[in-house]
Parts: structure tokens; sequence; C-alpha cells
């Protein structure tokens, strides 16, 4: 056997085995089912030896496992380590190749402007008017003074969203301003390329594009709320573009600053001091007054549309806010009214970019704190309404997406407790984060106390369909209300109390409920009475007896024992008794729906439920002849009226906190008709 087991060992083992003429041969060989059971038993046997020896090797090198972990573990950090110092060197290397690089370049530029100032710029003009000759529809570049060309090439344009191409232009950057022409297909002469934009320097931003294949020498102009991708021919002059772009932008920021520099008057004129004392002392210039030239206001709206375009809407606030107050308590000027209007319309774009933050149709996921950001920016900014508004309308389709997506079970109750969970704990989130974001602005908690009326419907609506509208028995609706009910007092601990809306938005549908309970309970009482026999319950085994016990013990019944007699004999009618059992399972279903608006619902229905066995029982006795039988109606007469009422009536007032009066009425009433049978048409 042992033999046996090595030789197919070996075979299995050997690196030229094949599986299928081996199982091929094996059939073939075989005589019947047992030779092929007795083969799959020794390969069982090899396989469990293998695995046994597999476990006892992995314990004994068990130790060496860890260690090598260890060890590979220290390597991978000592890895991560050298990456971040090769990384850094290769920094450092970068940026001093670029400072003496730049510092080389600006140089030459200095040295070459010295040499020939007039010439290199005349030039520039001359080669410009011979390009845009070649460009159709833009006669008029060259009609500004002192524009001339700077750095011109072919790019590619591709479409930011799906990142294909779109079309091959042509680039003219010029001092003051960037012109875009499209390639021609048709040419026509010396005209090569069709005026397709013009941007000024001031309105765009440049950001490079990370080489991410296949999208490679890349870099973005931002126009909020447009933006731009060009593809350059290679690194080199993707580059270029960069370095000159840049520079030319600073060049005419510089400019600007400079020329406006040179337009305030550098020798005051002498005022002449009037000795008039009514003559009211004129104020100074404003444009003296207020100094724009620092360099963080002159490129402030570039770097507003830097930081919307990197969403750092954080950064974009600060500047505004910084740029408020240097300018407090400043005369308003030109220049200032100037400034404020192009910082105006980049609020206006922030506003936009917060505004669709916000919005609905953007992703529901993290809760309300993942809307703290734009929330709070928006505020800073003066628009506290707004941000409440879209904070609420976000929250409102967070909580109405979470309804939908519920999955909707068999058992009612289950759906309910989730619905439940879902809605009430999104809520009292929503709460706590309003109350974060908006502690300064107690003018939004009106809006918050509307939104959670809104919001409580949309759950009163999913929360009827699938407890009213599916016709589900008054018990489960009562267990699922009182689930509702204990949920919306937890809102008390941040001290909003919705009961009462829920309790008015539920109102309709529990009064209806309870109004059919009421008549299925009455048609189920007429039926039986239309069959009663008036003869004792015989429940033929204890333990059903005592199970009746139980029962009426829980209804608040203590006294059934004595109307029990012996070998399981109840001294009442089975009519009473489900009567009995009947009327007060719908007593506490019914405590448990109550509130103040349903009293005259609830109490009409109890009425006339026990009306209805009222009569029926005064009924019977007028018409029984027989001494025996009447005899035993009058017990259950007796049952009714000095048992089961009196605990109807004291359930009711522990459950509602005062006395039913209409049902002492009854039960007097009812009491002198058994009394005086004679009166009893009076009743009916």
């Amino acid at each position: 056997m042992a033999d046996t087991g090595n030789r197919l060992r070996k075979l299995l083992e050997s690196p030229n085995f094949d599986p299928q003429s081996y199982v091929k041969q094996l059939s073939q060989q075989s005589d019947g089912d047992r030779d092929l059971q007795e083969h799959r038993q020794k390969i069982q046997t090899l396989a469990d030896e293998t695995a046994q020896n597999l476990k006892k090797n992995v314990y004994k090198n068990y130790r060496q496992f860890i260690e090598t972990a260890k060890e590979i573990s220290y390597l991978e950090s000592e890895m991560y380590q050298l990456s971040h110092i090769l990384t850094e060197q290769k920094s450092i290397m970068e940026s001093i190749t670029q400072s003496l690089l730049s510092t080389d370049k600006d140089e030459a530029a200095k040295e070459m402007l010295a040499a020939f100032p007039k010439e290199t710029e005349e030039v520039k003009q001359r080669t410009l008017t011979t390009l845009l000759e070649k460009v159709e529809g833009c006669k008029n570049i060259m009609e500004t003074p002192g524009r001339y060309l700077v750095y011109n090439g072919d790019l590619l344009e591709y479409d930011g969203d799906n990142m294909s191409q779109i079309q091959k232009v042509h680039a003219f950057l010029m001092n003051d301003c960037l012109l875009i022409a499209t390639w021609l297909a048709n040419r026509r002469g010396a005209v090569k390329y069709k005026y397709s934009a013009l941007y000024d320097l001031e309105s765009f931003a440049v950001v490079n594009v990370k080489d991410n294949p296949p999208m490679k020498d890349m870099f973005k102009i931002l126009m909020f709320p447009k933006s731009w991708i060009f593809k350059a021919e290679n690194s080199k002059i993707k580059k270029e573009w960069l370095e000159i772009l840049e520079e030319t932008k600073k060049n005419k920021v510089a400019k600007d600053k400079h020329k406006k520099e040179e337009e305030v008057p550098t020798s005051p004129v002498r005022q002449e001091v009037s000795t008039n004392p009514f003559d009211e002392e004129e104020p100074l210039d404003s444009e003296e007054l207020v100094d724009l030239s620092p360099e963080w206001i002159q490129e402030l709206p570039e770097d507003l549309d830097v930081c919307i375009a990197q969403r750092d809407f954080e950064g974009a606030v600060d500047l505004l806010d910084k740029l408020n107050e240097y300018l407090k308590e400043q005369p308003v000027s030109p220049r200032v009214k100037e400034l404020r209007g192009k910082v105006d319309e980049r609020v206006r774009q922030l506003t936009e970019v917060l505004v669709f933050e916000l919005s609905p149709d953007r992703s529901l996921r993290g809760g309300p704190k993942a809307t703290r950001r734009a929330v709070s920016q928006l505020i800073r900014l003066g628009q506290s309404t707004k941000a409440c508004e879209l904070f609420l309308k976000n929250r409102a389709a967070a909580v109405q997406t979470a309804i939908r997506q519920l999955r909707i079970e068999g058992a009612t109750l289950l759906y309910i407790q989730k619905l439940c969970n879902i809605f009430f704990t999104s809520l009292l989130e929503t709460a706590r984060e309003f109350e974060t974001d908006f502690a300064g602005n107690t003018g939004c908690y009106s809006a918050f106390v509307v939104w959670s009326r809104s919001v409580m419907k949309m759950f009163v609506d999913a929360f009827s369909k699938q407890v009213f509208d599916s016709k589900e028995s008054l018990s489960t609706a009562a267990e699922c209300v009182k689930f509702a009910s204990e949920h919306c007092m937890q809102l008390s601990e941040i001290g909003l109390d919705l009961t009462f809306i829920l309790q008015s938005l539920l109102v309709k549908d529990i009064r209806a409920a309870l109004q059919s309970q009421k008549d299925i309970i009455i048609e189920a009482t007429r039926h039986r009475n239309s069959e009663e026999m008036w003869r004792r319950m015989n429940l033929m085994t204890p333990e059903a007896l005592a199970k009746l016990k139980d029962e009426m013990r829980s209804c608040g019944i203590s006294s059934f024992d004595q109307y029990t007699g012996e070998d399981c004999w109840v001294n009442l009618s089975y009519t009473i008794v489900a009567f009995t059992k009947q009327m007060m399972a719908f007593l506490e279903e019914g405590l448990k729906l109550y509130f103040p608006e349903l009293h005259m619902v609830f109490l009409e229905s109890l009425r006339e439920i026990i009306l209805v066995a009222v009569q029926h029982v005064d009924y019977s006795l007028r018409c029984e002849q027989e001494t025996e039988k009447k005899s035993f109606i009058l017990q259950n007469a007796s049952f009714l009226h000095e048992t089961v009422l009196p605990v109807v009536e004291k359930r009711f007032e522990e459950g509602v906190g005062k006395p039913a009066k209409q049902l002492q009425d009854l039960r007097k009433s009812s009491r002198s008709v058994r009394v005086n049978p004679e009166s009893t048409m009076s009743v009916v």
C-alpha cells in the first residue's frame, strides 16, 4: 500500500503530468465503480497527508515567516525614506537650475533691451503686423498703441470632458492679450488662419496639467466658468509657453502699476488759504488718499480666479475679507470703483460655485457635515439667507433619497423601524449641523422649523402608505405610531418638538383606522349575537382555561375566577367572553394611538361598540321565557355591567387623564334597563 502511494505521489508530482489523459487512462483500466472508489480513496489520503505536511512546515517555519515579514517591512520603510530623500534632492536641483537659468535669461534680456530698446519693439510690431496679415478677421488688433508680439506657435485644443482633440489652433501672445486663431481648411492666398477669440491677460489664469498619458505636454487656461486645454508639440515648447505667459502677465501688471504711479501729480498745487470763516474746507482728492499700489491688491483678481479654479474657497474669502478690511473707511474713488467692479464679478463667480456645491444634483453622501464648507463661506460672504435655503434644500433631497432607497420589507413593523431610524437620525444630525453653522443667525431658525414640517410630511406620506393604505391591523398600526412618537420625542433633547406636527399629519389616517376597526368589531359582534344560544363555555382542557384566565387578567379583569366552574366550565357565554376580549384589545390599541384631537372619535367608537352588546343582552332578557336560561343571561349581564364596563372606564381615565362621562351614563342607563326590563324598548 505504501509503495502504491509513493508511486501515485511521484506520478502526480511529475512535471509532465496531464490530468485529462490520466483520468482517461484510469477509466479505461478500471473494472468498475469499486476500482474507481479505491483510487479516489488513495488520492484523498494523499491529499490529507500533503495538507498535514504543509501545516507542519508552516508551524515549523512560523518564526521565520514573522521575521521575514518584519525585515520586508523595515526594507519598505527604508525604501520610502530613500525615495523621499531623492525627491527632495531632485526638487532642490531643479530649483537651483531654474534660478540660474532665469538669472541668465533676465541678464541677457536686460542687455538686449539696453542695447536695442527701440529696435526690438519696432521689430516685434513689424513681425506682429506681418503675422496678423495671415489671420482673417483681425484688422483692428493693431489699433491699440504699443501692442507688439511676444510669442506665437501652433497648439492643439482638447475637450476638457472627454480629452478628445477638437481642432488645431495658432496662438499669438502679445504684451497685453492672447489671440487664438483656427486653421483654415481652404486657404485664400496668404491667409492661413481665422480669428477665433481674444483674451485680456488679466482675465485668465494659466495652470499646468501634469503629464498622465495620454494627457501629455498640456496646459490649461482658466477663465471662470470656462476653461480651455491646449497641447504643445513637446515638453520644451510647453515649458516655454508657461514661462513666457507667466512673465508677460507679470510685466503687464508691473507696467500698469508704474503707469498708475506716474498719473499721480508730482508737484502738488498750493492751495489758497481763505480768510472767509463761512467757506467750507474742500476735501482732498480721494485719489491721493487711497493707495492701491500694493502687489497683493494688483494681483487680487487673478488670485481670486486661481482660488476659485482650485476650489480654495476659504482662501478666496480670506482675500475678500482682507480687501474689505483694507478699504474700510476709505473714500470712494474711480480706481476703487474699478477694483470693486472686478472683485464683485469674482464674488459672483464664487457664489455660483458655492451654490452648485450645495445643489441637490451633487453627491448627497457624507451627511450634513459635508455641506459645512460651502455654507460657512456663503455666510462669510454675507449671504446667510441663501446659505440657509440651499442647506435645507440639500438635506431635504438627502432625506427623500434615503426614504426612496429604503427597501420595503414584508413585515410592516420592521420597515417602520428602519424608516424611523433613518429619518429621525437624519433630522437630528441636520438640526445639530444647522445649530453649528447658523449659530449667529437667529433669523434662520424659523426657516428650519418650516423645513422640518415639510420633511415631516414627506415622512408621514411614506409612513401612511405602508401602514394605513395597506390595511394593516389596528394593533400593528398602534405599534408603528407608538414607535414613531417615541423617536419624535427624542428630538426634544435639542429643543425641537415636532410631536404636534406628527399628530396633526396622522390624525386623518388614525381616525379612519379607528372607525374601520369599530365597524369590524360591531359587525363581528352582531354576527355572534345572531347565533347566540346562551350556553356555558366548555374549554375542554385545564390549559385552555388557564390561558383564558391569563388573557382576562391581562385585560384588567382580575375577578374572572368567580365566573369559572368545575371541569373547565365557564359560567359565561362565548359571545360575551369574545366581545370582552375584542373590546379590551380595541381599548388598548386606541390608547396607544390617542391624542386630544381623537378624543371624541375614540370615545364614540367605544360607546357604539358597548351599546351593541348591552342592547343584545337587554333584548335577550326581555324575550327569554325559560327561568334557568334567563338566570344565565342575568349572570352575563352582571359580568358585563359590573365587571367589564367599570374596567373600561377606569382604563380609559388612566390612559386619557380624564373620566369618560358618556361611558358612565351608558352604564347607568343600561343598569336601570336591566332592573326594569319593560323599559328596554325605549333604549332599543
